[in-house]
């Protein structure tokens, strides 16, 4: 099978989501994206799941969005802790046209790889309300990965495979523990501390630790 080029963050949707890409039998190519983040320590979880899943490259880009801002992810602005998960509106963790720049980057690589398969973790049920995890945005990009590029012009077909976007955080975890993932490698945390400890109160700690406590499962991350 010709690769796929999967966007690998260090959280555990997008180790689920190469997971599966890998047992369908592509070969991987994974691409880390720091874009300025405060929770660093995604890379460093990034490093050790590609190493888990075997890739056949992984590579790391820096694409500093700092400079753009709009976000409590790349700016001094507080990461809000406590917040209601089904409060209506768009979180201030929300970065401008992340998925978009992501997936735009994969793309590139996917051309030069000889790819026409990207992998992304989005899901489109237990998540913050980010616009650019929907199945519209991915059916949209699509649609202008086949305009945009050489390969599309000359007939080939981009897919951007997306298993995890009608699956629940528990549903998640329960396909990745059936692949026999270590989910300790992961980090979820939108704020941890110096010393890589989890906050317990982001959005997404708290939509981790849902799903794991759904899926009756005990988060490995918090053994170690």
């Amino acid at each position: 099978m010709r690769p796929a080029v999967v966007l690998l963050s260090g959280g555990l949707d997008s180790y689920t989501a190469g997971a599966i890409a890998k047992s369908e039998g592509f070969p991987l190519y994974a691409l880390t994206v720091d874009y300025g983040q405060r929770h660093l320590r995604e890379i460093e979880s990034a490093r050790l799941v590609a190493r888990a899943l075997d890739v056949a490259r992984h590579l790391e880009l820096a694409v500093d969005l700092r400079a753009i801002g709009g976000s409590a992810l790349t700016t001094d602005e507080a990461v809000p802790r406590d917040r209601d998960l089904a409060a209506p509106g768009i979180p201030s963790t929300y970065v401008p046209a992340r998925n978009t720049i992501m997936l735009s980057l994969a793309l590139g690589w996917a051309e030069v790889v000889g790819s026409t398969d990207i992998v992304i973790g989005v899901n489109a049920l237990d998540y913050s309300g980010y616009p650019d995890c929907r199945p519209e945005f991915i059916a949209a990009f699509e649609r202008v990965a086949a305009l945009a590029t050489r390969a599309g012009v000359e007939g080939a077909a981009f897919r951007v495979h997306t298993p995890l976007i009608a699956l629940d955080k528990a549903a998640i975890i329960r396909r990745g523990v059936a692949l026999g993932l270590d989910y300790g490698l992961t980090t979820s945390c939108y704020d941890p501390s110096a010393e890589g400890r989890p906050c317990g109160r982001c959005d997404s700690c708290r939509l981790r630790a849902k799903g794991f406590h759904e899926a009756g499962i005990v988060d490995p991350a918090v053994l170690r």
